[in-house]
């Protein structure tokens, strides 16, 4: 077991496998005592809410128990057949059909929302940053779709999965979509408990949130919206009004559209052969030797993540040349599918046993899974090899920063590279602590620089740019500590290293 250390002395040979059974079984009926300590400080709808969620926790806890070492065998790896991995080009050659109405009235987007915006210094969930014009992620995601109804006289709604983080103050944001022509709906991810590392018991001390309760549950990771879907009966609705397929995405994937040739594909194929799991991959660069990436194991298509590779094979995991691509976690996935592997009990997904310090200074776990890792329990599972725009990921600051700038054109909610870059790749941006945080960061920029032709852009200390600043090839401006750099209005900067003290005095 990951968190206990046995000790065996005592314990005759041969014994010990029997003795670590029963340590498993005591610390299970010990968990499921404590869950029913705070299901009885619950009440109503909280409580049947709360025994839905528990439900899920204790099967997730029990394997949590089972597991030993790494998941993966490391000899058992192989590259995934040639087929597995269509390259998106041959796809996107197949003519599209006239009635494309009709694949779209199958389709279902999903957003993944549960995140919070705190890693960019902001309160409540993420998806309501602004990031471009205004927009927010959800302004974008909501313009994209009802571009595609509006287009094709549709009707593809929007779902969102929202945590119990950001449930309440998306709800109020979504009374302002009412006239739009998208449905939305949402359901909730489960809220579990989080585990002390010590004694692999709950934190939490009865099933409020507030006080002490505050930072003692978590939402599971986003392998949890399979249960949390079916359980919310949206999924069953959806299936009864002749929905077909979702297309599962983070909100924050700028990139994330609905592609007109992946869907074809999906419905196009005869039903025997259907495809029940499609996973968009594309090539790795440097920045992206931790992401995860599809492998051939044990005759099915699996999504190995880093977390599950042992220690030895690290280097490996991380080559770029035995390993080329990564999951985007943009994923097209039945929802009959779903339904059927939630009823049969069959949704296989490794565990991450997520490690956190509370603010006392206590140590707990979090056990989470990830939504791309089911792909191994679904029938004719495929990779599609897409290109790099299909991920544009905004997590940081500097993210935000080359959406914002002129590398982009926005177009009835979707980005796309602005065709006067001659390389098709983004540049490469490092803000400082300085920038860390949205507000800090917008104060430091007049207006976002002229990024067109820049390759590199280091910046750290403190640093502010006037308006028209135009930025080109290699960019490193250095404010050394209690130095101040103020690069003035209308300044170029092509591979500069600025560095010292530079204030432009008001006049």
């Amino acid at each position: 077991l990951s968190c206990i250390s046995w000790s065996s002395k005592g314990v005759p040979n041969g014994g010990m496998a029997q003795f670590q059974e029963e340590m498993r079984q005591q610390l299970e009926t010990s968990m499921h005592a404590e869950l029913e300590k705070l299901l009885d400080t619950a009440t109503g709808v909280d409580k049947e809410v709360s025994k839905k969620d528990f439900d899920g926790f204790k099967k997730l806890f029990h394997r949590f128990l089972q597991v030993e070492g790494p998941s993966v065998d490391w000899p058992k790896i192989h590259r995934p057949p040639e087929d597995s991995i269509q390259p998106y080009d041959k796809i996107a050659a197949l003519p599209l059909p006239d009635s494309l109405a009709d694949s779209l009235n199958k389709l279902v987007v999903v957003k993944l929302n549960g995140g919070l915006g705190t890693s960019m210094g902001c309160k409540g969930p993420k998806s309501l940053i602004s990031v471009r014009n205004e927009n927010t992620f959800l302004d974008l995601t909501v313009q994209q779709i009802e571009h595609l109804n509006k287009k094709y006289n549709t009707d593809v709604p929007l779902v969102l999965m929202n945590s119990f983080n950001t449930d309440e103050d998306t709800k109020k944001i979504l009374q302002k979509y009412t006239h739009h022509r998208v449905k939305i709906h949402t359901f909730n991810q489960s809220r579990y408990p989080r585990i002390n590392k010590e004694s692999l018991l709950p934190v939490a001390t009865d099933i409020g949130m507030t006080g002490e309760n505050a930072d003692v549950w978590y939402p599971p990771g986003h392998g949890d919206i399979y249960a949390s879907f079916y359980n919310s009966g949206l999924l069953d609705q959806l299936i009864t009004e002749g929905k077909e397929y979702i297309f599962v995405s983070n909100i924050d994937n700028l990139g994330a559209t609905v592609d007109l040739n992946i869907l074809h594909h999906l419905v196009s194929q005869p039903n025997g052969k259907r495809c029940e799991f499609i996973m968009e991959v594309t090539d790795k660069t440097r920045a992206d030797v931790k992401g995860g990436t599809l492998i051939q194991y044990d005759n099915k298509l699996r999504l190995l993540e880093i977390a599950q590779v042992p220690k030895a094979h690290v280097d490996e995991f991380k080559s770029v040349t035995k390993f080329k691509i990564f999951n985007t976690n943009n994923l097209w996935i039945s929802l009959g599918a779903i339904k059927r592997l939630q009823e049969q009990n069959a949704m296989d997904m490794e565990i991450i046993v997520n490690p956190k310090t509370l603010d006392g200074g206590q140590n707990v776990i979090q056990l989470e899974t990830a939504v791309g890792a089911a792909i191994k329990s679904f029938d004719n599972a495929l990779g599609i090899n897409v290109p790099r725009s299909r991920f544009l990921p905004v997590k940081t600051v500097s993210d935000l920063l080359l959406v914002m700038s002129n590398l982009y054109s926005l177009e009835a909610g979707s980005l796309t590279m602005s065709q006067k870059r001659e390389f098709p790749t983004t540049p490469h941006v490092k803000l400082g602590s300085s920038f860390t945080k949205v507000q800090e960061y917008q104060t430091r920029f007049e207006s976002i620089p002229d990024m067109l032709e820049l390759d590199h852009l280091t910046v750290s200390g403190d640093v502010t740019f006037g308006k028209q600043v135009s930025l080109k090839g290699t960019v490193i401006i250095i404010a050394n500590h209690g130095d101040r750099i103020d690069i003035p209005a209308g300044t170029i900067l092509e591979n500069k290293i600025v560095s010292g003290n530079l204030r432009i005095l008001d006049h």
